[in-house]
C-alpha cells in the first residue's frame, strides 16, 4: 500500500486514531489545534460535534457548503474506512481551504452516527444537530456527508435520500433540495473531469438524521470500479436490493452477496488501514474542495 499519504498533519496521527483504545474525541481535538484550525465543540443531546469554520470570530455566510464526516465507530472495529478516512480527508480539505483563504464553508465532524440495536434515526447525532442548525442560521446549508471514502477509485453519489423520500414522503420542498444537492455534486465531478462517477443507493449515513429533521443532505462515498459494475447489475436485477443496501440488513438477507464487498467489510475488525487505497484519496480531496469554492 502506498504510505505517502499517511505523513504530515493530520495523517501522522491516523494509526493512533484507529487504535481500538483510542480516545478519538481527544485526538481529533489535538489535531485541530495542531493544524491551527478554528473550531468549536457543539455539545448537543449528550453528543460532541466539532464545527470547523474559516474564522472563530464568525460563522460562514448563510447557506454555506457544509462537509460532514462522523468520527465515531462501531465498538471493536478500527473504523479505518468507516469513517476515519473520511475524517482525515476533510481535515486535509479544511487545512487547504483555510490556506487558500476561502471564506464560505464549514466542516463538521459528527458524533453518534453509528446506532446501537434498538435505536432509531431520531437517536442519531445528526438529527439533533440538524435541529440546532436553525439557531446557527445554517438550516439552508448545502450538506454533503463523506462516509467510507477510503477504498476505491469511483466516486459514488448516493441516491438513498431519493429512495427514502419516495418511500416515506417528506414534502416537495425537501425533495427539490435533495435534487439540487445531487446536481451540485454531479456538476462538481464533471468540472473536475472525474471519469468514474456512479449514482446509486448506499447504506445509511448522517444523511438519515438530517433528513428526519427536515434538512436535505447528500452522502458521498467511494467504491472500487469492479464493485460498482457488479452493484449496478445487481440493482437492475433485484428491485428490493436498494432497501437492503440502505438499511444494511446484511446478516438477515439472502441478497447479502450482491452487496459490495467493501461495504460488507465495514463495522468489523477487518476495517483496517490495510484495506485503504490512498492512491485515490486525491479524488476525494479535489471533489471536497470543489464543493466549497466559488
Amino acid at each position: 500500500m502506498d504510505s505517502s499519504h499517511f505523513r504530515g498533519i493530520p495523517w501522522q496521527r491516523f494509526k493512533e486514531f484507529i487504535s481500538l483504545q483510542a480516545d478519538r474525541f481527544a485526538i481529533l481535538k489535538e489535531i485541530l489545534e495542531e493544524a491551527e484550525l478554528d473550531y468549536r465543540v457543539l455539545e448537543i443531546a449528550g453528543n460532541r460535534h466539532f464545527m470547523v469554520t474559516p474564522s472563530s470570530d464568525e460563522l460562514p455566510r448563510l447557506s454555506p457548503p457544509v462537509l460532514v464526516a462522523h468520527y465515531d465507530r462501531v465498538p471493536g472495529s478500527p473504523g479505518a474506512n468507516d469513517n476515519s478516512a473520511g475524517v482525515f480527508l476533510l481535515l486535509e480539505t479544511a487545512i487547504k481551504l483555510k490556506h487558500s483563504n476561502e471564506k464560505n464553508w464549514a466542516v463538521i465532524f459528527t458524533d453518534k452516527e453509528e446506532l446501537r440495536p434498538g435505536e432509531s434515526i431520531a437517536d442519531q447525532g445528526a438529527y439533533t444537530l440538524a435541529r440546532a442548525f436553525k439557531n446557527l442560521n445554517m438550516e439552508k446549508s448545502k450538506i454533503f456527508c463523506f462516509d467510507a471514502c477510503g477504498v476505491g477509485d469511483t466516486l459514488v453519489i448516493s441516491t438513498t435520500a431519493d429512495y427514502l423520500l419516495k418511500k416515506d414522503g417528506g414534502g416537495e420542498k425537501l425533495q427539490r433540495a435533495v435534487q439540487a444537492l445531487q446536481k451540485t455534486a454531479l456538476a462538481a465531478a464533471r468540472d473536475l473531469g472525474l471519469a468514474k462517477v456512479l449514482l446509486a443507493p448506499t447504506p445509511f449515513s448522517d444523511d438519515a438524521g438530517f433528513l428526519r429533521a427536515g434538512l436535505a443532505a447528500q452522502t458521498i462515498t467511494m467504491l472500487p470500479s469492479a464493485e460498482c459494475i457488479q452493484l449496478s447489475a445487481a440493482l437492475r436485477k433485484s428491485a428490493g436490493l436498494a432497501g437492503t443496501l440502505i438499511n444494511a440488513e446484511l446478516s438477515a438477507d439472502s441478497r447479502a452477496a450482491s452487496i459490495p464487498e467493501t461495504w460488507r467489510s465495514l463495522n468489523c475488525r477487518s476495517d483496517s488501514h490495510l484495506r485503504l487505497t490512498p492512491e485515490h484519496f486525491r479524488t476525494v480531496l479535489r471533489f471536497a474542495e470543489a464543493l466549497c469554492r466559488g
